[in-house]
Order: C-alpha cells, then structure tokens, then sequence
C-alpha cells in the first residue's frame, strides 16, 4: 500500500479545503437566490456582495495561481497523460472570474430593476454554481489521483511549500488571511453555509 507522505497529505488537504471553502460561499449564494425565488426573506444584500467579493478575488489571487504555478506544472513535468485536462482546467480558471463578474452586473441590475431583473441572476448563479462543482469535481478526481501517481517526494515538497501560503504580488503581504476573515464573516451571517454543505446538483 502506498503511504502518502507529509508534504503530500499536506498540500492535498489545503487544496480540498480551499475546495470545501469556496463550495460553501457558493451553496450560501444559491441559499440566497432561492430564498428570494420563494418569497422567503433573504439575507442582507450586502452578504451577497461579500460572497462575490471573494468568489472574485480568492480563486484568482490564492486558490488557482497555486494551482496552475505548482501543481499543474509538476504535472506537465512528469507526465503528458493529464495534458488535455489540465489546459481545460486552465482554460476554466479563465472563465471563472467573467462568471463572476456576469453576477456582479446582473445583481446589480436586479438591485435597480427590482424583480423584473430576477430570472437572468438566478440563472447566472445557478449556472456557476454547477459551473464550479464541475470544476472542483474534476480536479479531485482525475488530478488529484494523477498526482497521486507521478509526482515524486521532491515535486510534493516544493508543492506543499508553495500551497502553505500566497503574498500579494503587489505589495508581498499575506492576502491568505485576508480571505479567511471575509470566509468567516460570510459564515457567521449567511444561514446554511457554515456546515459546508453543497447543494445538490
């Protein structure tokens, strides 16, 4: 039986937290959404643009430019057998922040509009939320398995050294924590979200 190492459990359960992370602001999102389309009374607003606030800025500034700069491209190294996947999973990392910003600007129009402006942003949201689960999805199950095959001591060393913690580009300040306060405020006051669970597909 193959025992997994230190570096290799490590860097595997950020990556499958950060998953459960953004999962969870996703199903609040969707909590969100319905409560609205059944007439039950939705949380504040604003918990809505906090959650958009980080589907915006945690996958682009921590969970995916980890992804893609360590993961990924030991991948690439070892192996040309999870190639097409991995371009794919790139190519959605690009899709997932105009996603985003297609909610932003549809909430905003429903927030003016009123409910006349409510059946595209629901269907915006809806479409994300599987959009992501997908995504997550994918990454666990063939790329985390392929890891599991082809990377070596070393590549899961320099890779759980990586994934422990991400600076700003900008300024080299942790913008790790930063997130991890906004997730905290998002599960204090969003009902549903702080068991992690996902909605169903």
């Amino acid at each position: 039986m193959h025992v997994l190492s230190a570096a290799q459990q490590n860097a595997t359960r950020i990556i499958q937290d950060e998953h459960e992370n953004l999962s969870a602001v996703v199903h609040g999102m969707r909590y969100f959404i319905r409560a609205i389309d059944q007439g039950k009374k939705a949380p504040d607003p604003r918990v809505f643009h906090a959650m958009l606030f980080y589907l915006d800025g945690y996958p682009e500034r921590v969970h995916h430019p980890k992804e893609d700069r360590y993961l990924f491209a030991r991948l690439r190294h070892r192996t040309s057998e999870l190639d097409i996947t991995l371009a794919e999973l790139e190519f959605q990392h690009a899709q997932g922040a105009g996603l985003v910003r297609g909610i932003q600007h549809a909430l905003a129009r429903f927030e003016l509009a009123g409910a006349s402006a409510f059946p595209p942003l629901r269907k915006l949201v809806e479409e994300y939320a599987l959009f992501q689960i997908a995504h997550m999805r994918l990454e666990e199950d063939i790329v985390l398995t392929g890891a599991a095959r082809f990377l070596t001591q070393e590549d899961w060393i320099a890779i759980d050294a990586g994934f422990s913690g991400i600076h700003d580009p900008l300024t080299g300040a942790l913008i790790k924590n930063d997130f991890a306060k906004l997730f905290s405020l998002i599960i204090d006051i969003a009902p549903g979200t702080g068991s992690m669970e996902k909605t169903s597909d």
